[in-house]
């Protein structure tokens, strides 16, 4: 019988952890022998009595202390104190078929791989989170990455959450607890340049709900750009070269109207010319993109959405963009020089 450990990192979840724990014990557990181990980030907002009080109903769900308040360090505490020998992330913002876990445990055992998952599926309701969700499905906010698609089997970059044997994890070091956002992708990493595989599989389902704001987006993915500087500086090289497009973009209309204007004013009337004329260029078709993508994304997923499209594309690339060259010129000076980046960087909040 296969002992898998069922992992939840939270924090200040009292709106979703009941729903999301009844969902888990609906789970077809047949054949194993399982736990769960939810890592409480010190909530404040009443979700530790939720799960004590589901602990008293349930003895296989364990819930212990993630002082850090960070989805790393929550992580690595609970494989710690994890008795089997599969390891399972789940995340109270999704809901998850039920035959779930004994998919990621059968496709682990059945394929060899470091690490087993489903493609980014999501679930939304109202016009600006079914927006958000359409346009992330969509290759010009995601670059085309078979994560997003979920026919798709084989070797990938990630997947979604994850579900590894324990020796594994404890082989490769575990989750990096210096990261706020990107642990995942991080970890999966350095599996692939250890010569394992990251494993998608279209019978591992999940279905997660995206933000519901353009202002929860915006953050959200500022610090997705900023803490993948902090993997790059790590490992020296990207994971994929498409992360370093969103900053590139940023940083061409930032810098083309303020060089247009000085090199004018140097004299350089030509070049200034040459700069200005680069920037309408570039933006006219920027506006192009967006337009031309968000059609084709309303086409399959709601004309109704199109209004709001350009906008949700645009914060997708600009948040991730300036989180980047946030992440630059944090994470590029001499390791002696860095400090601790303030709570807009690594707060996570819904």
């Amino acid at each position: 019988m296969t002992s898998v450990s069922i992992i939840v990192p939270c924090r200040n979840e009292a709106g979703a952890i009941q729903a999301f724990l009844e969902s888990l014990l609906a789970q077809n557990l047949e054949g194993l022998d399982w736990e769960v181990i939810v890592a409480d980030g010190m909530s404040d907002d009443g979700t530790r009595a939720i799960l004590e009080e589901d602990c008293q109903r349930e003895p296989r769900i364990r819930v212990i202390d993630n002082p850090m308040r960070i989805v790393s360090a929550g992580l690595n505490a609970a494989i710690a104190a994890a008795r089997g020998e599969v390891i399972l992330r789940m995340d109270a913002h999704s809901e998850y078929a039920s035959d779930y876990v004994k998919e990621c445990a059968a496709v682990l055992a059945g394929t060899g791989a470091a690490n087993v998952g489903g493609a980014a599926r999501t679930k939304a309701s109202g016009l600006r989170q079914r927006a958000i969700a359409a346009a992330y499905h969509s290759r010009c906010s995601t670059g085309g990455a078979r994560f997003h698609d979920g026919a798709y089997e084989g070797p990938v970059d990630t997947v979604t959450y994850g579900c590894w044997r324990k020796e594994t994890l404890l082989g490769i070091g575990l989750f990096d607890e210096t990261l706020v956002r990107n642990q995942d992708d991080e970890l999966n990493l350095r599996l692939i340049r250890a010569g394992g595989t990251i494993w998608q599989s279209p019978r591992i389902r999940s279905w997660y709900r995206p933000r519901n704001s353009l202002s929860a987006l915006f953050r959200q993915y500022f610090q997705y750009g900023f803490w993948k500087v902090a993997v790059i500086r790590k490992h020296r090289l990207p994971a994929s070269w498409r992360h370093l497009a969103p900053g590139a973009f940023v940083l061409t209309n930032l810098t083309l109207p303020l060089a247009a204007p000085l090199a004018w004013g140097l004299g350089a009337t030509s070049f200034a010319r040459w700069l200005g004329w680069g920037w309408v260029v570039q933006a006219a078709a920027y506006t192009v993109l967006l337009l031309s993508a968000s059609a084709a994304t309303a086409a399959k997923r709601g004309w109704d959405l199109l209004p709001v499209l350009p906008a949700v594309f645009a914060v997708y690339h600009v948040s991730y963009g300036l989180g980047f060259l946030a992440g630059l010129a944090h994470f590029l000076p001499p390791r002696s020089a860095l400090r601790r980046p303030g709570r807009l960087f690594t707060e996570v909040t819904r």
